[in-house]
């Protein structure tokens, strides 16, 4: 039985435009006082039920939802059960959904989405360890789609895209920057298209998304500097891995073996 007032927490800022923070936490009694924040705070129940107040009205946050709290606007929170509850959260930019939809998130906090449930959890998954910029980006690209049609009470279906054109420019973008990456938001600020549309281009036209693409690339360039006799730790970085660790996780998913026992083999 844990602790009265155990908790456990997990904080830190990704470097992806658009997020300030995300947090992770398991609280078993731990009881929020009414204060407000300068992010949207988008809310992952994961384990029991949460009860908060928000602009003095009452709600419930549930596994069976995404919760969505609006910046500047008051709210409390409280475990239901005496269990506690186990919590993912992200907070996001007050621009990345605008001042307008706020009023919308204050009457209608929650979506019974499993589409957006699981858009949000893969955010969640691509932002540790060693986040893939283009990926997050991407992934929160879709967040925030799914989200905006929520409050603008617009849901639909994906739109068919078929741009060869602009998924071969990324395409050629992305082989002139393997190493250094290009961030999403200005490959498709200079192509004239928004992110969701040029993700879905690509990958409609090359079969896989941006940031697959560009790790399959960066994998390639290891293989031949670590049959060259270059260590992994040196060859991490030079291919646009964090470190060896980085790029023992893609090189063992990709090949079924690690950097180092597949340097060994030559």
């Amino acid at each position: 039985m844990p602790a009265e007032g155990a908790a456990d927490v997990v904080a830190w800022r990704p470097a992806v435009p658009g997020l300030t923070e995300v947090f992770h936490a398991r609280f078993t009694d731990h009881v929020y006082p009414p204060h407000t924040h300068d992010a949207w705070t988008l809310l992952l129940v994961d384990d029991g039920v949460v009860r908060y107040d928000l602009d003095r009205h009452a709600h419930g946050a549930s596994p069976a939802a995404v919760t969505l709290l609006p910046p500047g606007v008051p709210h409390d929170g409280r475990s239901q059960f005496p269990g506690g509850f186990r919590k993912r959260v992200l907070y996001l930019e007050p621009g990345t959904l605008g001042e307008g939809r706020v009023g919308p998130a204050v009457d209608r906090p929650a979506f019974g989405d499993p589409v957006l449930r699981d858009r949000v959890s893969r955010l969640h998954a691509a932002l540790a360890p060693h986040p893939d910029g283009l990926e997050a980006a991407a992934r929160l690209a879709f967040v925030l789609e799914r989200l905006a049609q929520h409050l603008d009470r617009a849901v639909a279906a994906p739109p068919p895209v078929r741009d060869d054109r602009v998924a071969d420019r990324l395409r050629d973008l992305l082989d002139a920057r393997v190493t250094e990456g290009l961030p999403l938001e200005r490959a498709a600020a200079d192509l004239g298209v928004t992110a969701t549309h040029l993700v879905r281009a690509f990958t409609r036209r090359h079969g896989l998304p941006p940031h697959r693409y560009l790790t399959g690339r960066r994998v390639d360039r290891a293989r031949r500097l670590l049959l060259a006799g270059m260590p992994p730790a040196d060859v991490a970085p030079a291919v646009g891995f964090y470190d060896q660790a980085h790029l023992t996780r893609h090189f063992r998913r990709l090949l079924g073996t690690t950097p180092a026992a597949y340097a060994r083999s030559a």
